[in-house]
């Protein structure tokens, strides 16, 4: 070794700069524990905030929608846990997933493959794959483990009645709000209120820290209505073979109980289905037209005008009324009757045989406003104040714009209209010793109040003449039911269509009453424009009504009564005269 070399080893730095090189390294330490100190500390909460930009996230916590149940509380509307399956293509590699499981994922969400391809080529970080699959199908496309595929627990709405119960019922849209009939009425009630809840995720879109919850969900109310789901069921079918018996455009079938003011049945036919949507294409086919379709009653009405002229003292129920063989002028207007048979008839008969003529005599007996108020108190021309969406308020024109022959057509119905509903609603007076009762969908279990319209003599004088028309030369002598007394009105009226009346089209009603000694049901029946056969309602709807009311009658338990009458006509007998 030189001595060069060994003098080049033995230097030394100076002092000085050494401990400039250790200061500036202590100086970069501090630096280092002072910015550590400063972002934990002071300044925390903006980088946890910028750290929450990109991997909190707070997801909706969803509320339960609340069952809809029948009286009885078998369910006509539940909420089912269904999966709707979503990616994020930017965190899959489309070229790396293997053909057969694009085609597996297709058999399993019933997609065509190429559409799923596209989707998964899209240049986001969410694309809707489907909704609403079942668990387990859910189950086997998360079997493929597919990356960037993930599922999301929703709802669905299931009705288990179908087509008996969809225009009551209604249904709701695929995020669970309710679009038709009840479910569209009570949606706040039924809806209940999401929540929400803070959660962490990976840049893998991916679950990995359940957060706190920052308010809590609260579930929707059940709805317990005064349905009863088997006379639901029984009213429905009636309808339907009542349309295909006839080859007519419709039906429709409600029940009251007279006691409670609940609505214990209202059906339709046509109907849908609303468990499948594509079955909601044809609107017509959603209306409820029980209850929002108003028509002219025709001959159901007679009995008002009568009460009001037996309230009014016009008559009683033994006076005799010329019908004038059936032929009545007003003006340039005839009125007819379809079979007279007395010229002379009393005003007992004239409900009994449905005589136009002598309906629209006893009309032109009182001052049209003074008829009014009486149809009016009955309910015609007013919303029935139901829960429901475009509940019908019918027609009843100011009785100051009523001519002679307004009068005289209004008093047997035509020029005045209403919904089956309301028609039901209106025969409360009968059944309730002269009160219109409130309806409800809600089941109700105390004895309704109701808003007098007629005296209680009125309303039994009329409940009386009302049940001979079940008798032999009455109208609805084929809506008798053996054992009870039953009450009620046939009614046969031309189909109105732009301003005049349709050839050769007609609407069948018949609204009935049962039992008679102890009234707790009215049932009110609807054909419209049956087209093969008699279009009368004696033939038509009379029979339905009697199916319908007898099945009703069994089904709550209600006893027989007509053996009542055979005992007091032979108590009677017995005494004589009083």
């Amino acid at each position: 070794m030189t001595s060069k070399s060994q003098s080049a080893l033995t230097i030394r730095l100076p002092v000085w700069r050494a401990r400039l090189l250790v200061t500036l390294m202590s100086l970069g330490f501090m630096a280092l524990a002072a910015r550590a100190l400063y972002c934990q500390s002071v300044n925390k909460d903006f980088l946890q905030a910028e750290a929450e930009k990109r991997y909190s996230r707070t997801t909706t916590l969803i509320a339960t929608r609340g069952l809809i149940t029948d009286r009885n509380g078998e369910a006509l509307a539940i909420s089912t846990a269904v999966e709707t399956v979503s990616a994020n293509p930017s965190h899959l590699e489309l070229d790396n997933i293997p053909h057969e499981k694009l085609l597996q994922l297709s058999k399993l969400l019933s997609m065509d493959v190429k559409v799923i391809h596209r989707k998964l080529s899209e240049k986001k970080q969410y694309v809707l794959l489907k909704r609403q699959i079942a668990p387990n199908i859910a189950a086997k496309v998360m079997s493929l483990e597919i990356p960037g595929v993930h599922l999301k627990t929703e709802y669905k709405r299931y009705y288990p009645n179908g087509e008996a119960t969809a225009h009551l019922v209604g249904f709701t849209s695929r995020d669970h709000v309710g679009q038709e009939g009840l479910e569209y009425s009570y949606q706040k009630t039924l809806a209940g209120k999401p929540g929400s809840r803070r959660i962490k995720k990976n840049n893998k879109n991916q679950v990995i820290e359940e957060g706190h919850t920052i308010s809590a969900a609260e579930n929707g109310s059940d709805l317990e209505l005064s349905i009863d789901r088997t006379l639901q069921y029984v009213a429905f079918s009636e309808a339907k073979n009542a349309v295909l018996e006839h080859e007519a455009k419709s039906a429709s079938v409600v029940i009251l109980d007279v006691v409670t003011g609940e609505v214990l049945a209202v059906a339709n036919w046509p109907s849908f289905n609303p468990n499948n949507r594509s079955t909601f294409k044809n609107q017509a086919l959603l209306r409820n037209s029980a209850i929002v379709d108003q028509f002219e009653p025709g001959s159901t009405m007679k009995p008002f005008t009568i009460a009001a002229a037996l309230e009014g003292k016009f008559v009683t129920p033994n006076s005799l009324i010329d019908i004038e063989d059936g032929r009545l002028s007003i003006g340039r207007r005839t009125i007819t009757d379809d079979h007279p048979e007395e010229s002379l008839l009393t005003v007992t008969d004239i409900i009994q045989r449905s005589s136009n003529v002598g309906t629209a005599k006893i009309g032109q007996m009182m001052t049209s406003q003074y008829l009014w108020e009486i149809l009016s108190l009955s309910g015609f021309g007013q919303s029935p104040k139901l829960r429901f969406p475009g509940s019908a308020s019918g027609s009843l024109r100011s009785p100051e714009k009523w001519r002679d022959i307004d009068q005289a057509t209004i008093s047997y119905g035509m020029g005045v209209s209403g919904s089956l509903l309301q028609l039901a609603r209106a025969y409360s007076i009968f059944a309730r010793d002269g009160m219109l009762i409130p309806v409800t969908f809600e089941k109700r279990i105390h004895v309704a109040e109701g808003t007098r319209v007629i005296s209680a003599n009125t309303a039994q004088a009329v409940l009386q003449m009302l049940e001979t028309v079940t008798h032999e030369k009455g109208t609805g002598l084929s809506a008798a039911i053996p054992g009870y007394r039953v009450a009620g009105k046939t009614g046969t009226a031309k189909v109105a269509s732009e301003g005049s009346y349709a050839h050769g089209k007609y609407r069948s009603s018949f609204v009935g009453i049962a039992p008679v000694s102890n009234p707790r049901l009215i049932v009110a029946v609807m054909v419209e424009e049956p087209s093969l056969g008699s279009y009368y309602a004696s033939v038509v709807a009379a029979p339905v009504f009697r199916k319908v009311m007898e099945e009703a009658l069994k089904t709550l338990g209600i006893k027989p009564d007509a053996f009542i009458r055979e005992q007091e006509a032979k108590r009677d007998a017995l005494q004589g005269p009083v």
